[in-house]
């Protein structure tokens, strides 16, 4: 039960994190072009890869630190940063058929239920 917890309370961190970096972009760069949402993709692999590589190198680290950080936080911020360590991990495992397999399921998929999605409420509500 205390792992939900500790998801909840960085996933509303993260969420945080990420609406202040849309508004911050935005004033920067407009919002013509999505910069908003490729900065917090770029920023939350990033900060994944920091991560990551810190719990490889230090080892023994809390299962709730990693939740808070991992899952809570940067999952709040952007799940960009899960689908890209999954990604990577897979390539780096020389699994490149099923890394490759992955990305593109993940980009097509995704945008393909967005599409769906979008189709059904339009129908629905026309």
């Amino acid at each position: 039960m205390i792992g939900y917890l500790v998801v909840f309370v960085g996933a509303g961190i993260g969420g945080a994190l990420r609406h202040g970096m849309n508004i911050w972009v935005a004033h920067l760069f407009g919002t013509h072009f999505p910069a908003h949402t490729l900065v917090v993709n770029i920023a939350g692999s990033l900060v994944m890869g920091l991560v990551a590589g810190w719990f490889a190198l230090k080892g023994g680290i809390d299962g709730h630190v990693r939740l808070f950080l991992a899952t809570g936080v940067l999952g709040g911020f952007t799940t960009f940063s899960a689908f890209s360590l999954d990604a990577v991990l897979l390539w780096e495992r020389h699994e490149h058929l099923l890394a490759t397999l992955y990305i593109g399921g993940s980009v097509v998929g995704a945008l393909a239920g967005l599409v769906f999605g979008l189709w059904i409420m339009r129908t629905a509500l026309v």
